[in-house]
């Protein structure tokens, strides 16, 4: 009897080794020498007054997230750095240069030699090419950086472009893969979009373009954004980007029915909300248990309240439509911004994939300045 009950509590205690623990909750968002960054909360205060001081503000937050992740973490990601590269280099006459660190992080990240990529799978056999995430996100970074900063495509967003291109996929998009924040590239069309944007942003780069072989991925490339498989609402508004890049990919009657759809959604408040634009189990080809009750579990799940990402990104979406920033839908969306500011400069966020450190709040805050940039509101 003892050696029994002895072998059962021996097996109770390895139960509970192998069980995890919850891991305790981030003290900050960013943190490295002479930065440290709270993590964003619904009840941070809310500014006064947008302003120059509340816009400078946003500014720093931005600065400080990618440059800390830049010397404390070693990757591209699609919430700090990614975002930061491809958006702040157009900012930089209102905002002031942006933090070179970044983009020479980006520089040493490209690879030394492009080589073939062979197509891998997920456990569950979801067929993907390693680092597509990265390539793109580098990619689109560093021709943002060009077209803005140095006025030409330079040797190494040459070498990341071909790059990006040996992780496309044989039907011609670049396939995403592993979980990552609701929304940021979590389909195959968000992603391939911005591969897309990728091509355009470099100077020169596309129209200059001699080889061949390159010539025909590209060409693979528009013609799967041309009738891609749109996974939900999010996928149908954001041809309306593809349509700023590249125009003769979307027809005139596909951009008015994504127009519609978009001011379909919009609020009372004058905000977007971005869980109206998707079936939860749309948004990726696979929902883990652990984002699934995050999601359902929110106190808003029922019916989701406007949030800043979304809200930001419907005006960006309608003035690359060339939609005035005097539209009765911008200035409604425009007014909820400036007063969903928060003190710290940060347009808070609730994350949809891990909950704890809200990333998404700094990929929210990019795209309100984007945003209010577009509309003239940041002088």
């Amino acid at each position: 009897m003892k050696s029994a009950l002895f072998i059962l509590l021996a097996a109770s205690l390895v139960s509970a080794a192998e069980t995890p623990k919850p891991k305790p909750k981030p003290e900050f968002q960013y943190k490295s020498a002479g930065i440290e960054v709270s993590i964003p909360t619904a009840d941070e205060p809310r500014v006064a007054a947008f302003n120059a001081a509340t816009v400078k503000a946003a500014a720093k937050y931005l600065d400080d997230g990618a440059v800390s992740w830049v010397r404390e973490k070693s990757c591209i990601n699609c919430h700090t750095t990614g975002p930061y590269l491809t958006e702040r280099p157009a900012l930089i006459p209102l905002l002031g240069q942006a933090n070179e660190e970044i983009v020479a992080d980006f520089i040493d990240f490209v690879p030394k030699e492009v080589k073939e990529v062979k197509e891998t799978a997920t456990k569950s056999g979801h067929k993907h090419y390693p680092a597509a995430f990265t390539s793109v996100w580098r990619s689109l970074g560093l021709a943002e950086w060009d077209k803005h900063v140095t006025g030409k495509t330079s040797e190494h967003t040459e070498k990341s472009l071909r790059d990006m291109f040996e992780r496309q996929s044989a039907a011609g998009a670049f396939v995403s893969h592993g979980e990552v924040e609701i929304p940021h590239i979590t389909t195959d069309f968000e992603l391939s979009l911005q591969a897309a944007r990728a091509i355009t942003a470099a100077p020169g780069w596309l129209s200059g373009l001699k080889d061949e072989k390159l010539a025909a991925k590209i060409a693979k490339l528009k013609a799967w954004l041309r009738q891609p498989v749109l996974k939900n609402d999010f996928d149908r508004v954001l041809r309306l980007q593809l349509a700023h890049y590249m125009p003769d990919l979307v027809p005139p009657a596909e951009r008015d029915a994504a127009l519609t759809l978009l001011s379909s959604k919009q609020h009372a408040d004058g905000g977007w909300s971005t869980r109206d634009f998707s079936a939860l189990n749309d948004w990726h080809f696979e929902i883990s248990d652990y984002v699934r009750d995050l999601i359902t579990n929110l106190p808003d799940a029922a019916k989701p309240e406007s949030d800043a990402y979304m809200t930001a990104l419907a005006i960006v979406l309608m003035r690359q439509s060339d939609i005035p920033a005097t539209d009765k839908r911008i200035q409604r969306g425009i007014a909820w911004l400036k007063q969903e500011q928060r003190v710290s400069g940060r347009w808070w966020m609730q994350s949809l994939y891990r909950g704890n450190y809200h990333y998404i709040t700094y990929i929210a805050t990019c795209e309100a300045l984007k945003a209010l940039a577009l509309c003239g509101e940041i002088k």
